[in-house]
């Protein structure tokens, strides 16, 4: 909030050019006042630290959408974006106040003394003043476009992460030029954006008259006599595409049925317009458009616009120009040209396109009113005693950012365990050391050393060591973003591909490389521990489950590595094993560059982020597998995605003699897949769609 205020005081500053006026203000400042060297005057001053805003936007939008993935409840997301507007709205009046409160503080310091700089402030404050609403309008389109590119580059994407693809209706509200604004109507966002409508009652081309007019036309376009309600007519001007369907966008192909019927209701609807006497300001409205940039403010948009159409205004106009003196009315008079001169073809596109233009401007006041509603429902608490009173009566909702929101002692609510076993150490040590290296050394430079180089990035901490395998650790604790099985899929994809990576330079420099097995287990609670003096010891099933997902039987290793599938991982169930579902004494495992992990990390997996089915080719053991395989992002941080691909399958009953299928069994393993091939294809199957 307090970033917040400053840059928002700094951009008034900056569009109200008082700037300089505000610098002076630290050097009417006496000794005894040095206090004020710590104001919001200090930060105008500090041009970088207007960077901070985006990111701490980001942070907590992204710490918003992350509580509301929690609480299953996506409306919680929507709440906190609701405050947040109303905020910077409200900031955005208080700060301008604050500012002319500081330049007038700072115009008395010169009284009495240096009158020609003191008329030189004042005559730059009035100015300041006067264009209150230009300096808020520009404000607020700054940030209007910053919290636009935070909702593309980063927030639509983690909340279709997160909550799948259904989940984008209300945030279009809150992708409003508009918001920023009092009512919706402001002459130079219309302008630039939507087109310019008149201001008052005399004014033929009011909003409400020209929307009057498009009802009109709407209701005679009425099938078998059918007649259209007001909210039936408030609903299709809430979509601008219907403009393209009625007529074309103001040029239809006439070579077409369809296109011959628009071209038939583009002429009603430019009929209309004439009879209206609405069709000069039409394309007054946006032949003005050019002239902004050089006649406002100094002229009134409205009156530059009525000037193209009405010769009396045209010479009030005309003379304010030749009182400023600096300016030309050569570009007026090309204008005023234009509108004279536009005629037939031309004037059809023009009508058709400020019908689209027209929708488009009607939808957004719609969810102008829509968020205002809203609005008007959240309470900003700013005073403690409230705050209080609201916590107790269970109906105050607090957005935090940063360490606000993950105090130390959070609790603890569920854990994932990661363990990373290197295949065959022990013949891997041996040619080590007939090579004369140094096992412990190779060891930690090419496995143990980058793989805690990655723990910071996943939240993920270091249980032990286990001889040749690695064991962490992810923790889900109160108000943190659960994730905590996505998060461990990506790090163990990370450790494969770094691994991968080392093994690449080992053998250019004809050194064995690693091979790992991974397992993944979930546990849906904290786990315990014991103390060894300051060292805490891990206590949790996971810490076995995880060794099981991540061991390989050295038969199925002779049997599979032949095959040279892009899966990983694989799970059978001996003959003897009928009726002993629960017992590893009888399940042979396959998992050499692997990651597997167990139900309960799958289930909690499909709660963390949006999984969908997907299709590729793949090698099939017996061609009878029952494969389902899913895919999903995981958001890392606020502009890093990372995809996988789960692989859900059947377990075989076989003869452990000769690896023969005997039946498929009900029990399910799952494995992230690793192979870059299964990831291309599918990234291939996605283009060859798109492409369709």
């Amino acid at each position: 909030m307090d970033t917040a205020r400053s840059q928002i005081a700094h951009l008034i500053a900056r569009h109200g050019e008082v700037e300089g006026l505000l610098a002076a203000e630290g050097a009417i400042i006496v000794p005894q006042q040095k206090r004020f060297a710590s104001s919001p005057a200090a930060a105008l001053r500090k041009p970088q630290e207007l960077a901070d805003l985006k990111p701490l936007l980001t942070e907590l939008q992204l710490a918003t959408l992350n509580r509301a993935k929690a609480q299953g409840n996506l409306a919680v997301d929507v709440l906190g974006r609701l405050a947040l507007i109303k905020f910077l709205r409200l900031e955005l009046s208080t700060q301008f106040a604050q500012v002319l409160e500081r330049c007038r503080m700072m115009l008395r310091g010169f009284e009495g003394t240096r009158q020609q700089k003191a008329l030189e402030y004042r005559e730059r404050l009035a100015g300041f003043q006067v264009r209150k609403k230009i300096i808020l309008r520009k404000t607020g389109q700054e940030l209007f476009q910053k919290l636009r590119e935070i909702e593309k580059e980063t927030l639509a994407r983690t909340r279709r992460s997160l909550f799948g693809q259904e989940c984008n209706t209300d945030y279009r509200l809150f992708l409003n030029r508009l918001i920023f604004t009092e009512d919706g109507r402001d002459d130079y966002i219309c302008a630039e954006h939507y087109v310019m409508f008149g201001n008052f009652d005399r004014d033929p081309d009011r909003f409400a008259n020209m929307r009057n007019i498009a009802c009109q036309f709407l209701r005679s376009l009425s099938i078998d006599g059918e007649a259209y309600d007001e909210g039936m007519l408030d609903g299709w001007l809430c979509m601008p595409e219907n403009a393209e369907e009625l007529v074309g966008g103001g040029r239809p192909d006439d070579s077409t049925p369809q296109g011959q019927a628009q071209k038939t209701r583009l002429e009603m609807w430019l009929t209309l317009l004439e009879n209206e006497n609405v069709m000069e300001q039409v394309i007054a409205s946006y032949e003005v458009v050019p002239l902004l940039a050089e006649y406002a403010p100094r002229i009134n948009a409205q009156q530059l616009k009525n000037a193209l159409v009405s010769r009396a205004e045209c010479d009030r106009v005309e003379k304010l120009i030749e009182q400023h003196g600096k300016l030309s009315s050569k570009s007026l008079y090309a204008a005023v040209g234009r509108v004279v001169s536009c005629r037939g073809a031309e004037r059809a596109n023009i009508a058709g396109r400020f019908l689209r233009d027209l929708m488009r401007y009607h939808r957004d006041l719609r969810r102008l009113e829509t968020l205002n509603a809203a609005m008007d429902s959240v309470n900003l608490i700013a005073n403690e005693k409230l705050r209080e009173l609201s916590a107790v009566n269970g109906t105050l909702y607090d957005f935090l950012s940063g360490d606000e929101q993950k105090p130390s002692e959070a609790k603890i609510l569920h854990h994932v365990v990661l363990k990373a076993d290197i295949r065959d150490s022990s013949r891997l040590t041996r040619s080590l050391f007939e090579r004369g290296l140094n096992a412990a050394s190779y060891f930690t430079l090419n496995f143990y050393d980058p793989v805690n180089k990655l723990l910071p990035k996943y939240g993920a901490d270091k249980v032990f060591l286990e001889g040749d395998a690695i064991i962490l650790a992810i923790l889900e604790r109160e108000n943190e973003p659960a994730q905590a099985v996505s998060r461990a899929c990506v790090l163990a994809r990370e450790i494969i591909e770094i691994v991968q990576g080392y093994n690449e330079l080992l053998e250019r420099a004809g050194l064995p490389g690693l091979e790992l097995g991974i397992g993944i287990a979930y546990q849906n609670s904290a786990p315990l521990y014991l103390m060894d003096g300051a060292q805490r010891i891990m206590i949790s099933e996971a810490l076995n489950e995880s060794d099981r997902l991540s061991s390989c039987n050295k038969r199925a290793r002779k049997v599979m590595e032949p095959l040279n599938s892009p899966f990983r991982v694989y799970t059978f169930l001996t003959a003897s094993n009928a009726d002993a579902d629960d017992s590893e004494e009888f399940t042979i495992n396959y998992n050499v560059g692997g990651i597997r992990m167990n139900e309960a990390a799958f289930h909690k997996l499909k709660t963390e982020i949006s999984l969908e089915p997907c299709q590729i080719e793949y090698p099939a053991l017996w061609g009878s597998e029952k494969t389902r395989l899913h895919s999903g992002l995981v958001p890392l941080n606020s502009d890093i995605f990372r995809r996988i691909v789960v692989r859900e399958t059947s377990s075989p009953e076989i003869d452990p003699r000769n690896f023969s299928l005997l039946t498929w069994t009900e029990k399910l393993y799952y494995e992230v897949c690793t192979d870059p091939t299964v990831y291309t294809q599918l990234e291939g199957e996605k283009a060859a769609k798109q492409g369709k």
